[in-house]
């Protein structure tokens, strides 16, 4: 999603005459755009700032802005700590950029953390219409309204807002218009969308859907969801919809009952691992990825053995698994924390099961041909990088006007993180 909405205040900024630029030394403007999920990435402001410190003392006109999650959770407090900075906006206030930094043009220090009541999609302007990457973002759905333990996004992002289905539509049409064969629709709780259209509620199957009748739209997919809105009409949506891709990010966080109580995730272990047979029954060879927090307060290791226990059942094709980040204000961080060296301890066993899983799903691939989107040149000579419909990175050697096209490919070989094949 900071991806999306970087592309967008690039689109905002355009408005004063800005055109994105690779290399900071080149910039009249730096915008740091920040995640707030965990501490890590949020101290990781404070050092990326100080880099950019030599470049402003010799360069007094450039302006550096802080945008996105820390942004919206710290606010003035970023420019105490780093006076050098110019402005501060939130998420959902990008629409206001140009206005931001014509203040910051004549002397100001905006900051801007509200949570407006217009839509800031109505205000930001699409892209150029230059020719994209074939696959592109789209966000359709923003903020959450699930108030779990561990998690700063109603804080940071607002509650549920979905976005009009005609927007989406049109936002859609333009990318496609513009060569993407792929599109990712994305949401803090994607599943939760709830748009409207002619009088009537539109849940996401029937987005997708409705989006997979562009027929230049060859691929959709979806990212990230939570297991309670996981209805009957997406499910089925995986087995009748060619174009939604077998593969779906499902994050469950813990096997233990106790754990997911204690997060507030409102579904037990039983309950998921029902879903994810419902999923499978619908489309047999999906992909299946997930979350998971080790070391949440109150952990024990008998939790985390149950954490293990569902890993084997469900069998992930990837994963992403972190040690508990006590984030201010959420309700966990005020929960006496498991000891550190044992978050370690059980993060690397953890993550040795998953990545176990992982490279066996990659091996099944080794012999078959998949359907691979090209996206772009690989490092070596005459090599193309795409994306199988599980959304493994493959590459091969192929011609270059291949961009954006879905080719048969044979694969040879199974790497960490990639799959290498052969053009048929």
């Amino acid at each position: 999603m900071n991806v999306y909405d970087s592309e967008r205040m690039t689109s905002a900024l355009g408005a004063r005459g800005y055109v994105e630029t690779t290399s900071p030394e080149d910039a009249d403007m730096i915008l740091l755009n920040t995640c707030h999920i965990r501490e890590k990435a949020a101290e990781k402001i404070y050092s990326e700032l100080g880099r950019y410190k030599p470049l402003k003392a010799a360069k007094p006109d450039l302006k550096i802005g802080v945008a996105g999650c820390v942004a919206q959770a710290e606010g003035p407090e970023i420019m105490r700590r780093q006076p050098m900075v110019d402005l501060v906006v939130g998420p959902q206030a990008y629409h206001r950029l140009p206005e931001m930094e014509e203040q910051v043009a004549k002397g100001g220090k905006p900051v801007n953390t509200d949570f407006p009541a217009e839509d800031k999609f109505d205000h930001l302007p699409h892209s150029q219409k230059a020719k994209r990457a074939p696959s592109a973002f789209l966000t359709v759905q923003e903020g959450c309204d699930k108030f779990c333990a561990f998690c700063v996004v109603p804080y940071t992002r607002g509650t549920e807002v979905s976005r009009p289905v005609v927007k989406i539509i049109e936002e859609a049409r333009d990318l496609v218009d513009r060569g993407v064969v792929e599109i990712n629709l994305l949401g803090q709780n994607v599943n939760a969308y709830h748009g409207h259209h002619e009088g009537q509620e539109w849940g996401l199957a029937r987005l997708i859907r409705k989006l997979a009748e562009m027929d230049e739209l060859k691929r959709i997919r979806f990212t990230t969801s939570h297991p309670n809105d996981m209805d009957d009409d997406l499910i089925a949506a995986h087995g009748d919809t060619e174009k939604l891709m077998p593969y779906l990010h499902l994050p469950v966080q813990a096997g233990s009952d106790k754990i997911l109580k204690a997060m507030n995730r409102k579904h037990t272990a039983a309950y998921y691992l029902r879903l994810i047979q419902r999923i499978r029954a619908a489309r047999p060879d999906i992909a299946l990825s997930g979350d998971f927090i080790v070391g949440f307060p109150g952990e024990t290791e008998e939790d985390f053995q149950a954490t293990l226990s569902l890993c084997r059942e469900v069998r992930y094709a990837q994963a992403y698994s972190f040690k508990y980040s006590a984030r201010p204000g959420t309700p966990a961080a005020e929960q006496t924390p498991v000891d550190e060296a044992e978050k370690s301890d059980r993060l690397s066993r953890l993550q040795a099961l998953l990545t176990k899983h992982q490279t066996e799903f990659q091996q099944s691939m080794v012999g078959k041909t998949l359907p691979v989107l090209l996206e772009k040149p690989g490092r070596l000579d005459g090599q193309m990088v795409g994306k199988s419909e599980f959304l493994q990175a493959v590459h091969m050697d192929a011609p270059q006007n291949l961009t954006g096209a879905i080719v048969q490919a044979e694969i040879l070989h199974s790497e960490k993180n990639s799959l290498a094949g052969r053009l048929r």
